[in-house]
């Protein structure tokens, strides 16, 4: 009888847990042998994910790490808008925010979230539905590899909301894109189109989910080429950002419907792929590059994890209640009245709070 190396048993609530099983290159099931696929399920907040699905997170990648007839993992969200946006703005506005002793506790879970999955035994697929933002750019980026559809959208949001992306960010996107690219992201938060992270280095593989007429077309809001502005000489790659193509875009966007079925073949492809090999080998060649990711990710973590709970005293505390409370279109603070306000040597107080957050306006 073999014996069971899982911690507890569990049923999972807040994240889903199957069993899918694997095809062989004909596109046969294989019998005895399946892909794991961890499932976040908080579609009505973008996938963003709660304390409870941190835990659950945790305890599916141990499970999927120790079951013997697991190939890969596919590490995914339900629908087709976002992958993941992140931990859950309405929780951290309405319990962590002014509470480090509770953040930091909070952010002992996320930390082993992280490291589940880069001590997985199997390799990790992350099937980026959608949108992949903060910290779920950065459990994406955990991930061995990542498969997205084309309307998905990379990037980070840290300090545009009163945070820095130290929950993996800064330790592994260098890794991918170099360190201008990523110091570019960290910090002034403009998204990637999936495009531009393919083209940078950051996902393995982009493939079309809008389809028109029965047909799948590219993201019509994004330029796949490489071209140049009549008008200014600029190169220009990546998003359509104004004029006539902008609104033709947005409107062949509305008239078509997402279909995740070129992502699913692809991901399943991927698998196939990673069966077709000695598992031991497999194994080993995935935790050798995994090293680079853990030499960052170990020395770090827990550094980031004292300084991110104390700043949910000031600029994170500002932050997540200005985007959880602000008015629809304003819920960001105004950051020239908070540096005005600093500059003039004010303390982080409440006065401060009121004065920079848009739901005091």
């Amino acid at each position: 009888m073999l014996i069971d190396h899982n911690l507890t048993e569990y049923n999972y609530k807040d994240i889903i847990y199957e069993k899918r099983p694997c095809k062989d290159y004909d596109g046969k099931d294989v019998e005895g042998l399946y892909n794991a696929w961890i499932i976040i399920n908080n579609p009505a907040q973008y996938n963003s994910y709660t304390t409870g699905a941190v835990k659950e997170i945790i305890l599916a990648f141990r499970e999927a790490s120790n079951d013997r007839s697991v190939n890969a993992v596919v590490f995914t969200a339900v629908g087709d808008k976002a992958f993941c946006t992140g931990g859950n703005t309405k929780e951290y506005a309405e319990y962590y925010a002014g509470n480090p002793q509770e953040y930091k506790q909070y952010m002992r879970l996320f930390n082993d979230m992280v490291s589940a999955i880069l001590m997985c035994d199997k390799p990790v697929i992350c099937r980026a539905n959608g949108m992949r933002i903060g910290g779920g750019q950065e459990i994406g980026m955990a991930c061995d590899f990542t498969i997205a559809q084309d309307l998905a959208r990379f990037g980070q949001a840290g300090p545009k909301h009163g945070s820095a992306p130290d929950g993996g960010s800064t330790d592994f996107l260098h890794l991918f894109v170099g360190i201008e690219l990523a110091m570019f992201s960290c910090t002034v938060c403009d998204p990637w189109s999936a495009h531009e992270a393919m083209r940078f280095g950051l996902i393995t593989e982009v493939v079309s989910a809008l389809k028109v007429e029965g047909k799948f077309i590219p993201n019509p809001l994004v330029r796949t080429d490489r071209w140049v502005s009549k008008k200014t000489g600029e190169i220009i790659y990546g998003k359509i950002k104004k004029g006539d193509n902008l609104v033709n875009g947005k409107t062949l966007l509305k008239s078509g419907e997402v279909d995740l079925s070129k992502l699913d073949e692809a991901v399943e492809r991927m698998c196939t792929k990673l069966m077709m090999t000695f598992p031991n080998c497999l194994s080993k060649t995935i935790n050798s590059i995994r090293k680079k990711k853990l030499e960052h990710w170990d020395q770090n973590k827990e550094s980031n994890r004292d300084w991110l709970a104390l700043n949910m005293m000031t600029e994170a505390k500002a932050g997540f209640k200005a985007f959880n409370d602000g008015p629809r279109g304003n819920r960001e603070i105004d950051f020239i009245k908070l540096r005005q306000l600093l500059a003039e040597g004010k303390a982080w107080d409440e006065d401060v709070h009121r004065a920079i957050s848009p739901q005091y306006q």
